[in-house]
């Protein structure tokens, strides 16, 4: 199954996406940089609520302009997912709001919950991304690509034993000084295990690993802000394992939240 498979299938399925309506779309650019780091992060994010759900991608800056947003509230979701038109950010976060509104994260029966404690940005970042790493099996030595770099993601990686190979296209080096490489498929040939951000779902690059890890048979774990429903659907299909958090996310709260972990067998 691809992205466009499951975006089809949802077009065709039942709850109709004709039926759901869109009443809120938002643009966020958010920045953080946390205590003693010399890096700030840049995200930007398309977010469209449907009922008590929101669904969300995250873009590369120059990718969407806000205006979008005066067009989008109103329509129905198999309006946007049917419509080429549309900058694949915002069909995107269509897909993950209509597979959240099916089956909201915290209904899941396969979900398990895991309540980030209260605190400073830096301390909810190590909670969210120490929870992701848990996710792997990393023994003493394991190679992890890591695709989307997040710092503490890389020390908890590091901490487990781990050896991280970082890829990213926006960083040249992590905080701790590893080398940052560019090509995804040079990473995901040298490791044991992958590990990557949902916005792999935003640049088109999900179905390219998606296959290269089936094709190695090498357990693929996603953490996703973006898209976290839509990795859902591939559990066991590809994904071995996800950490999907859904909107509102930590970082705009001091206090606590959940993410929700999900494992399969290979």
């Amino acid at each position: 199954m691809t992205v466009a498979e499951l975006t089809a299938s949802v077009l065709a399925g039942s709850p109709s996406p004709a039926d759901l309506d869109i009443t809120s779309a938002f643009w966020l650019h958010h920045t953080t940089r946390l205590p003693g780091a010399d890096v700030t992060y840049r995200n930007y994010y398309v977010l469209l609520r449907v009922g008590e759900v929101f669904g969300a991608c995250s873009f590369e800056p120059g990718e969407l302009d806000p205006s979008y947003c005066a067009d989008t509230s109103g329509r129905t979701l198999a309006d946007v997912l049917s419509s080429d038109d549309e900058p694949l950010p915002v069909r995107i976060a269509a897909l993950d709001a209509y597979l959240a509104s099916v089956e909201p994260h915290h209904t899941s029966p396969y979900a398990e919950e895991v309540v980030l404690p209260a605190g400073t940005p830096d301390v909810r970042a190590r909670a969210r991304d120490a929870a992701v790493a848990g996710l792997l099996d990393v023994a003493e030595g394991t190679k992890v690509a890591l695709i989307g770099v997040v710092n503490p993601l890389v020390d908890a990686i590091t901490e487990r034993g781990g050896i991280c190979l970082p890829c990213d296209f926006n960083l040249r080096e992590t905080a701790s000084g590893l080398p940052v490489a560019r090509d995804m498929t040079e990473v995901v040939d040298a490791a044991d295990a992958v590990v990557a951000t949902g916005m792999t779902l935003s640049n088109g690059s999900f179905d390219v690993l998606l296959k290269s890890c089936r094709e190695q048979s090498k357990p693929l774990a996603i953490y996703a802000q973006t898209g976290s429903a839509v990795a859902r659907a591939f559990l066991g299909a590809g994904v071995t394992a996800l950490s999907a958090e859904p909107f509102p996310f930590s970082q705009f709260s001091s206090r606590p939240s959940s993410l929700y972990r999900y494992r399969t067998d290979r």
